[in-house]
C-alpha cells in the first residue's frame, strides 16, 4: 500500500482522504484542529498530530490548507518540509490544492527546488461533495517529470485534469474560473430572489429556471440550498470564495485590469462574513442579496 500525506483536514482535505483511501493508499494526516484530526481518522486516514511527522513518513504529500501564507508555512516554515529533507535527505512532492496567490507560489516554487522540495499545483474546480464524487477538475502547474511521478495521487485525486504549464498557471487558472463560477452564483442568487419578491416560490422557479435558456450548472449544485435557504452543511465556504476573490482583484490591480462585477461580489461576500455567515455555503451570497430590500 503506498503512503500519501495530507495537511489540511477540512472540506476538500476530508473530500481528498476519501477519493485516495478508496483508491487503496495509506493516508496520514494532519490538521493543527484536533476535531478535524478525530474526523479525518473516521474517513479511513491515520491522524498524525503535527505536520512534521506526516512529512518525514511520505514521499508525496497534499496541501489542503486555506492560503498561501498557509502554504509557505508547511514548505518553508520551520519544522516544515524544507528542513525535514535536509535531515533525511530525501526529496519530497508536495502537491497543492489550496487556491493560492500565483506568483507567490511561482517563487516559493523557484526558491525551494535546489532544496529537495518540488511544488507542483493542483487546485481543483469544483464543491468538496463534486471532488469527493470524482467529479473535481485539476488544473496542474508544475514541471512534467514531477507530473509524472504524482500521476497515481493524481489520478485518484482527479481523474479529469488539465495541464498549464508552469507552476503559477494552475491559480491563474483556478481564480479565472472561479471569478466565472462566482458571479455565475450571484446570478443564480440574484434571480431567486427577485423571483421571491414577485411572489414566486423560489423552489418552484428554479425547476423553471433549470428547463430554461438560463440554465447553468450552478443551479443543480448551489439552486437548491439558495431556494430553501440551507447552507449550514456547506460544500464550499463564504470565507474561501472571499479568499478567492481578494486574490482576484489583487491580480487584477497588478495586470491593470478593472474586474466590476467581481468587485461588486466580494463586497456581497465581506457583508455575509460582517453578518456572521462566513464558515455557512458559499450560497449564502442570496442572503446578502435578500438583505439590499428597501422595505
Amino acid at each position: 500500500m503506498k503512503r500519501v500525506g495530507l495537511i489540511g483536514a477540512g472540506l476538500m482535505g476530508t473530500a481528498i482522504t476519501q477519493r485516495l483511501v478508496g483508491a487503496g493508499f495509506e493516508v496520514l494526516a494532519h490538521d493543527v484542529d484536533a476535531g478535524k484530526r478525530a474526523a479525518i481518522a473516521r474517513r479511513g486516514a491515520r491522524a498524525e498530530a503535527t505536520a512534521a511527522v506526516v512529512i518525514a513518513s511520505c514521499e508525496i504529500i497534499v496541501l489542503c490548507v486555506f492560503d498561501t501564507e498557509q502554504v509557505e508555512d508547511v514548505i518553508a516554515g520551520r519544522g516544515g518540509g524544507v528542513d525535514a529533507i535536509a535531515r533525511s535527505g530525501a526529496a519530497r512532492i508536495f502537491v497543492i490544492t489550496s487556491t493560492c496567490d500565483p506568483d507567490a507560489l511561482a517563487a516559493l516554487a523557484q526558491r525551494v527546488a535546489s532544496r529537495g522540495a518540488h511544488v507542483l499545483e493542483m487546485p481543483i474546480s469544483g464543491t468538496s461533495r463534486q471532488v469527493a464524487q470524482g467529479d473535481g477538475v485539476g488544473l496542474v502547474g508544475g514541471g512534467v517529470d514531477i507530473m509524472q511521478r504524482a500521476s497515481d495521487v493524481l489520478d485518484a485525486i482527479c481523474p479529469r485534469r488539465h495541464y498549464l504549464g508552469a507552476v503559477g498557471n494552475g491559480s491563474r487558472a483556478k481564480l479565472s474560473v472561479n471569478l466565472i463560477l462566482g458571479l455565475n452564483r450571484a446570478a443564480l442568487a440574484e434571480g431567486l430572489v427577485f423571483a421571491s419578491r414577485l411572489g414566486l416560490d423560489p423552489v418552484a422557479f428554479l425547476e423553471v429556471a433549470r428547463g430554461s435558456a438560463a440554465y447553468s450548472q450552478v443551479m443543480d449544485v448551489k439552486g437548491g440550498l439558495m431556494a430553501r435557504r440551507e447552507y449550514l452543511d456547506p460544500q464550499s465556504r463564504v470565507d474561501q470564495s472571499l479568499k478567492d476573490f481578494t486574490l482576484m482583484l489583487d491580480q487584477a490591480r497588478a495586470s491593470r485590469q478593472e474586474l466590476p462585477f467581481a468587485s461588486v461580489y466580494a463586497r456581497m461576500l465581506e457583508d455575509c462574513v460582517a453578518h456572521g455567515e462566513a464558515d455557512w455555503d458559499n450560497a449564502a451570497i442570496a442572503e446578502a442579496i435578500r438583505r439590499r430590500g428597501n422595505g
